[in-house]
């Protein structure tokens, strides 16, 4: 039996954090009656002997002392966007959290994962609630088509990013500030390119909004956004057809628009 130094509640009694002689924090959702391991925290190299909760106002964080000397205060990050890139990516998966992160997640041939963050890519006290990879095709005259890559991001610091990849490493390329809400979702136009050499991007907005931006020369890297639509509701996500032309807008008043662009 290994000894148990302490138990404590959350503030609001869902939360029960345990800690004990074999290093470990563990995290357990209490309902009716009942507790379901969530997680098992390690980094102490000692018997861990206290917990304690912060006040939920900022945020899920605990605190755990031991006996190796350290306190490790516990934060509990959540994801809130993810997306597949285009084939012509590889295998790699872009998510954006709550701690204002971005992380590419990419799989080699040998099946290993490889993970690139962006800190503060929004703002450390900003969700990242959209992060959408997307292609352009660089074809100078007379060679070798070039792809870079390229993702979009959005959150609740109003901004919409523009990132593209340089000798292995992600920057930021261009931000769109015309935004007066938190960004919800971004969506590339997967066909306007391959038609005009221009690049479309939907964007849809807290307070009901959805923009269209476009940029009709990527080599000048000028975009202007237009108006699409107001809802009556927060809009949460928005999504292109494979041809470009529709565009299914998903909110908060509980129906499905197909808008045509």
């Amino acid at each position: 039996m290994i000894p148990q130094h302490d138990a404590q509640m959350n503030y609001y009694g869902t939360r029960l954090a345990t800690c004990s002689s074999d290093r470990s924090v563990k995290i357990f959702h209490v309902n009716n009656g009942g507790q379901n391991l969530v997680a098992d925290l390690r980094g102490h190299e000692g018997p861990v002997w206290q917990v304690t909760w912060v006040h939920p106002m900022y945020g899920n964080i605990l605190a755990s002392c031991s006996y190796d000397r350290k306190v490790i205060i516990w934060k509990e990050e959540n994801v809130n966007s993810v997306c597949w890139g285009p084939y012509d990516f590889g295998l790699i998966l872009a998510c954006g959290s709550s701690d204002g992160a971005i992380s590419l997640v990419t799989c080699s041939g040998d099946q290993q994962w490889d993970i690139k963050k962006i800190n503060n890519a929004h703002n450390s006290e900003n969700n990242v609630y959209a992060v959408v990879p997307g292609s352009l095709i660089d074809q100078p005259s007379g060679q070798k088509p070039n792809c870079i890559k390229r993702f979009v991001s959005g959150g609740c610091d109003n901004l919409v990013k523009l990132w593209k990849e340089e000798d292995g490493q992600w920057k930021e390329d261009q931000k769109l500030e015309a935004h007066s809400d938190w960004v919800r979702d971004v969506c590339w136009d997967p066909h306007i390119y391959l038609i005009t050499k221009s690049l479309s991007l939907a964007v849809c907005l807290q307070d009901g909004r959805v923009f269209i931006w476009t940029c009709d020369d990527p080599s000048d890297n000028t975009w202007t956004a237009k108006l699409l639509h107001k809802f009556n509701d927060v809009v949460w996500h928005v999504s292109w057809s494979i041809t470009g032309n529709i565009l299914a807008v998903s909110g908060g008043h509980n129906k499905l628009y197909p808008e045509f662009t």
